[in-house]
């Protein structure tokens, strides 16, 4: 039998690091980070114990990265779901910006209902001391993001990303806060004034949207 190609080989890496990362989200879904072991993951991806260690440093690590995977691959869907209006849109936004803003916040507010031990779990290790993790996948979350605010019509991508990343951690970390949580529609019509958007747009949840403060909050790269 012949050697395998270098192309073969990286795509059976890239296969592999992949079953690693989902049988992450789905084990932490279930039984919770402390509950979960590397040799549970391992096991549930098919794949040696040693395996792990060789792509990721230590489970939070790994936690990180599969997280943003499932991130960047819920946005991904978001986006592409249906067709984006077209009447409105031109080179700085309009309405196919304000449509995917819309569903980039409607994107991560539902990881958050839909996944919360996954999630509360994700930005809890995000406050310990390592941070942010910088990997192929919070890259691509990065990228979509900036993106997006780019076709949203933003002067300056530099500053209103981070702030729409802040922005949308903040609207995480309130919809999980155990025993207080705040509303997933009060937090979403807060984030909809603040840029502009119509509760129509995106995927808007049931029932009337809540009244939101009239403060006129300066929105994304825009006067308000």
């Amino acid at each position: 039998m012949s050697p395998r190609s270098p192309s073969v080989n990286e795509e059976l890496r890239r296969r592999s690091r992949e079953r690693l990362l989902q049988a992450t989200v789905e084990l932490v879904g279930e039984r919770g980070y402390e509950a979960t072991t590397l040799g549970d993951i391992a096991d549930r991806a098919g794949a040696a114990r040693g395996l792990v260690s060789y792509y990721f440093p230590g489970k939070r690590q790994l936690l990180q990265s599969a997280v943003h995977r499932l991130m960047h691959r819920t946005l991904e869907a978001a986006l592409e779901r249906e067709p984006i209006p077209e009447d409105g849109t031109d080179s700085t936004g309009g309405a196919e910006g304000a449509e995917r803003l819309a569903r980039a916040i409607d994107a991560i507010l539902g990881l958050a209902r839909d996944e919360p031990l996954l999630m509360r779990t994700h930005m809890a290790g995000i406050l310990q001391a390592e941070g942010f993790v910088q990997c192929p996948e919070q890259q691509r979350l990065a990228e979509l993001l900036r993106d997006t605010v780019v076709r949203y019509g933003s002067d300056d991508v530099d500053r209103d990303y981070p702030l729409l990343r802040a922005l949308l951690m903040g609207a995480v970390f309130a919809l999980l806060i155990p025993g207080a949580p705040m509303p997933l529609a009060t937090l979403r019509a807060e984030l909809f004034q603040r840029y502009g958007l119509d509760w129509a747009l995106g995927v808007p949840p049931s029932g009337a949207p809540p009244d939101a403060d009239g403060g006129g909050a300066e929105r994304l790269g825009r006067a308000p």
